[in-house]
């Protein structure tokens, strides 16, 4: 039997019923989070944002991989928010005699974080629980318990006798498979809880920025977009910047919160709570310093608390997006997570709500004059 889980849209349409303009930013990230959508397989994400987006939206169209792109306004600079759609997840490769699944990791992950993880297996039937095995530790030798188990010798159990058993409930090569986490309120009504953090929070932010700003008049264009495939080499954040052609950008994701026993030193040190964050440096960009000044006059301006992140491996959307044409100024902007890139984050409501007031003030003040004097 298929293993039934959440369907984002069914959600939406819950919601639907009320007015959409009162949502809460809490129940948009819970939509988002909770549907699944892996890079290369982000259509169900993508419907979902878009349905969020609807009621704001003069337009709404995509690119040729798959990346949301909707706008407000007709006339001005073009203001580029974006954030990616997908999350980190499997990819299928193999079913072994015997009915265990082999996989290919989509985005980076940590062998040591997977283990005995509830997974979902989506397939053209339906989806299926899955759960990441592992050996029990009464049969590891000392050098194993010390060094864990490298990712190409985990598998997924489904629960099946043999192959032929798991190609009849509809498995095959090519499907794939996410983490079992859904969105959660924790003890503290602070922090929420979710898979895919990373980043259906930016894809959130924006689709808040634009609602905030239903009823405003912009003096630019605004795009809230869902670009695709960052998480296997930011590939949607060139193909979608190519459709806005944008004078101006900000990629909006989380960073990673550094307040967590053995972290470390750093070097840059985020923690919950304290406010959303400024990437000074990550492995693919170096921010525009104009658009560094002026974000940062905004946030002095609207009282508004934020903290320096600095990122000496792996990068943002903005990677790709400064370089399309001529060049785009860019910044990425976002708050701390816990544990990203493993089934459950952290995240920080306040957080969230101080990025989204940034965000909104910045777009207002990036008319043409503005957007001239960055470059």
């Amino acid at each position: 039997m298929a293993y039934l889980w959440y369907d984002g849209v069914s959600f939406f349409n819950e919601v639907n019923e009320l007015d959409k303009k009162k949502h809460s930013f809490k129940q948009l990230l819970q939509a988002l989070t909770d549907i699944h959508g892996v890079p290369g397989n982000e259509g169900p994400v993508r419907e979902v944002m878009k349905k969020w987006l609807t009621p704001y939206a003069d337009e709404i169209r995509t690119d040729r991989l798959g990346g949301l792109i909707a706008r407000k306004g007709e006339k001005g600079p073009k203001v580029m928010l974006a954030g990616h759609l997908d999350e980190v997840g499997f990819l299928i490769t193999r079913i072994t005699e015997d009915g265990y699944l082999q996989f290919q990791t989509l985005g980076g992950w940590w062998s040591q974080v997977l283990p005995a993880q509830r997974v979902d297996v989506i397939t053209r039937a339906g989806n299926i629980l899955g759960v990441v095995g592992s050996k029990a530790p009464h049969v590891m030798s000392l050098e194993e318990r010390k060094k864990g188990t490298p990712l190409e010798k985990l598998y997924i159990d489904i629960g099946v006798e043999s192959k032929e058993e798991a190609e009849q409930l509809g498995v095959r090569p090519g499907d794939t498979v996410v983490p079992i986490s859904p969105f959660t309120e924790m003890g503290n009504s602070n922090r929420w809880l979710a898979k895919a953090m990373d980043n259906r929070f930016g894809c959130a932010a924006v689709v808040e920025v634009m609602a905030q700003l239903a009823e405003k008049e912009l003096p630019n264009q605004l795009f809230s977009v869902g670009t695709v495939m960052e998480e296997v080499g930011r590939r949607g954040a060139h193909t979608a910047t190519a459709v806005v052609k944008p004078d101006v950008a900000i990629a909006v994701d989380v960073g990673i919160a550094s307040d967590t026993p053995g972290m470390g030193n750093l070097g840059s040190e985020c923690v919950l709570g304290k406010g959303p964050t400024l990437v000074l440096y990550d492995g693919g960009h170096v921010p525009h310093q104009g658009l560094v000044d002026l974000v940062r006059k905004v946030a002095e301006t609207e009282n508004i608390p934020f903290q320096y992140e600095w990122i000496q491996r792996g990068a943002t959307d903005a990677s790709h997006i400064h370089i399309h044409d001529i060049g785009v100024p860019t910044v990425t902007l976002g708050i701390p997570a816990r544990y990203i890139h493993s089934h459950a984050s952290i995240i920080d409501k306040r957080d969230a709500e101080m990025l989204n007031r940034w965000l909104v003030a910045i777009v207002q003040r990036l008319d043409q004059e503005t957007v001239n004097a960055l470059y």
